[in-house]
């Protein structure tokens, strides 16, 4: 078993991002960055206990170190799945924050911030039955009026959380508005366990500003991820030695988003995987003339080969300068 500070020695993450942060993408992250902490997406405890052998926990022996989330509000039931994924994780991590109203109304995610006994009595069940390191990621509170982060950050360490992962903004502002990263000082200054800001990081000034601003001991970055599998590396990088590296360029997302492609295609089959990367296509084809109609054209695409000729031609105008 990893000592926590080893899991999280390299000061970033990957934060667990439902239907996003598969098996693929994450063996994707880890090929550009060996040390980071890779999270997978939010895992139900529910889903798990009815069906055990799941895609969703699948991983390489690369992975570590790898956080597995569980999200639920039945203590012993997380625990059971916790005690399970011990096989395949390095750390649980019990989801908290997450605000999308189908969680929340079953109690689940950022629901979990307005039953704080709820929440400790998880923590401590988990903790009792598994040997890794424990996290709980949550959010600045329910509403600007229940901010409750402080308090409640503290209550999780209390009933033994290690480590706490927290995303800059409120539940009722979802994704909008602006994470609210000196905010996190607070917490920070409050709790003696390792403190994760997540929110808005999308490059090396977002995570520079980040850290210092929240005063955490690290960050945790999702959507900043999408189009570009190199950002945590290069981040990485520049928290340990000061170097810039630069983001990939049109040539280069659309070779990732080949990679992304023919990887989910592998992983899922062929009708499911193109489906499911459609999602996908906005972060990787952009920021050139005509890219709009090219991502339109890619989404009614089912044809494998129809699809990589399409990006093959757009990697090859950039080549040219023929984009703008």
């Amino acid at each position: 078993m990893k000592d926590l500070k080893d899991l999280i020695a390299s000061k970033v993450s990957l934060a667990p991002m439902a239907g996003i942060t598969d098996y693929v993408l994450r063996s994707l992250i880890r090929e550009h960055s060996s040390t980071c902490l890779l999270t997978t997406e939010m895992i139900s405890s529910e889903a798990l206990t009815q069906v055990k052998d799941t895609d969703i926990v699948a991983r390489d022996e690369n992975h570590s170190p790898i956080s597995y989330q569980l999200s639920g509000h039945k203590p012993q039931m997380i625990a059971d799945s916790a005690k399970y994924l011990e096989r395949y994780a390095d750390m649980i991590d019990i989801n908290m924050g997450c605000p999308v109203n189908k969680v929340v109304k079953g109690t689940d995610g950022c629901a979990l911030m307005r039953h704080v006994e709820l929440a400790e009595e998880i923590v401590r069940t988990v903790k009792s039955q598994i040997s890794l390191p424990l996290s709980v990621k949550f959010r600045l509170g329910y509403t600007f009026d229940e901010l409750n982060y402080v308090e409640y950050g503290q209550r999780m360490q209390k009933a033994g959380a290690d480590f706490i992962t927290i995303h800059g903004r409120t539940r009722s502002q979802m994704y909008g508005g602006k994470a609210d990263w000196k905010k996190i000082s607070e917490l920070k200054r409050n709790v003696d366990i390792p403190v994760f800001a997540n929110g808005d990081v999308i490059s090396i000034e977002t995570a520079e500003q980040c850290l210092e601003e929240s005063q955490a001991d690290g960050i945790a970055i999702g959507r900043g991820v999408l189009g570009d599998p190199t950002l945590i590396a290069r981040v990485e990088e520049y928290f340990k030695s000061g170097k810039y590296l630069p983001a990939p360029n049109l040539e280069e997302k659309i070779e990732y988003m080949k990679k992304l492609l023919l990887r989910e295609v592998e992983f899922r089959g062929e009708d499911v995987g193109i489906k499911f990367v459609r999602k996908f296509y906005p972060y990787y084809v952009n920021g050139f003339s005509g890219a709009s109609r090219c991502r339109g054209d890619l989404v009614l695409m089912t044809d494998l080969n129809k699809i990589i000729e399409t990006l093959d031609k757009i990697a090859l105008n950039s080549s040219k300068n023929m984009l703008v």
